[in-house]
């Protein structure tokens, strides 16, 4: 996608370093992080610099390539093992970041000569990203079809792309449809705690000329009943095999919401989200995050001075969830870049195994 005219993608490799928007500092501030180790590019996961399920899972990828390139001979199967499991360790709920560093771990397993691991990995790598940009750009133009015009869209979170190498799942269908000439327009929800729709959504929106309008949280079910949405098209973190659905927390009640309102709630992801292994939503494990992001807020002043200020009185508990399961009979279908299927088991395993 474009930066002021600019094509970027959300992460990519050059020679040995992890290279990134750094999501954090957006939509204030463009900047780009140079990762220079596998344990910074674990980091910048953990904290979040990079986010969105796709890209992750590239920087995961990434990062398992340059463990493989610092390695010294004889021990790249060594240093893979470490780096898994300190990438494994970043964020639990994202399918992505698990399927990448398998994907590395699979090419590189067996005998051969450490230039050849090292060769493996940073190939693999390049491909999974490779993969992830021609996935998102192909779910825009099975997804833009699902869109009439004009089309009024209502999105959560952040699943365009900053979430993942290029194009990205549910807003890969809107840029689709916004360059075809459709007339699209998105209500972006500010996405409380860390505010993805407002700080990223909306940003990556005004790059591309989509009309975007945010709005609070609470006032999805409002929209919906005054009829402003057509369509609710929403990212996932990870697919259960019966079609349950991990994403965003806030997601579950959109879709009981776009139910009563009658509105088709489709969920827009990749086949590597999906996990076969998984048997329902109830297995998905919960990312719980840390307390401040809730009872902290940043933005800027109205100086224009970065801040950070307290919203809730001290001492108050917290639970911050990451994400919510939604129930695969919510779902109106999956958009993936095989096609449109419903959100069941046997739709799945048959997408899964064609």
């Amino acid at each position: 996608m474009r930066v002021n005219g600019t094509h970027y993608r959300t992460v990519w490799l050059e020679g040995s370093t992890v290279r990134l928007i750094d999501q954090r500092r957006l939509p204030f501030a463009f900047e780009i992080l140079s990762l220079r180790t596998y344990q910074e590019t674990a980091e910048a996961i953990r904290d979040m610099a990079v986010r969105g399920a796709g890209a992750i899972g590239v920087a995961a990828g990434f990062g398992m390539a340059q463990a493989a390139l610092a390695a010294p001979d004889g021990a790249v199967d060594a240093a893979l093992a470490r780096a898994a499991s300190a990438l494994r360790a970043t964020r639990p709920t994202a399918r992505n970041l698990f399927y990448a560093i398998e994907r590395i771990e699979a090419v590189v397993a067996g005998p051969a000569a450490p230039a050849a691991k090292r060769a493996r990995a940073g190939e693999a790598a390049q491909a999974l990203a490779d993969e992830d940009a021609r996935a998102g750009e192909r779910i825009g133009e099975i997804g833009q079809p699902l869109l009439p015009s004009p089309a009024s869209v209502l999105t959560h979170c952040n699943a365009g792309w900053l979430a993942f190498a290029d194009w990205g799942t549910a807003l890969a269908p809107i840029y689709r449809a916004h360059r075809d000439g459709k007339a699209v327009s998105v209500f972006a929800t500010e996405t409380r705690p860390r505010a993805q729709g407002a700080r990223l959504t909306a940003w990556e929106l005004a790059q591309e000329g989509v009309p975007c309008t945010l709005i609070p949280d609470t006032a999805a079910g409002s929209a919906m009943r005054q009829g402003l949405v057509n369509l609710v098209l929403v990212g996932a973190d990870r697919i259960a095999a019966n079609g349950d659905v991990a994403n965003k927390i806030g997601t579950y009640q959109l879709a009981v919401l776009a139910r009563t309102h009658r509105i088709p709630f489709y969920v827009a992801a990749p086949t590597s989200t999906i996990d076969l292994g998984c048997p329902s939503g109830d297995e998905i494990p919960i990312e719980q995050r840390a307390d401040d992001e809730v009872v902290w807020t940043e933005g800027l002043t109205a100086e224009g001075r970065p801040a950070r200020i307290r919203i809730s009185p001290d001492g108050s508990r917290v639970r911050n969830w990451a994400f919510d399961v939604t129930p695969a009979e919510y779902l109106t279908g999956l958009v993936t870049e095989r096609g449109v299927i419903r959100a069941e088991l046997r739709a799945i395993a048959e997408l899964m195994h064609a």
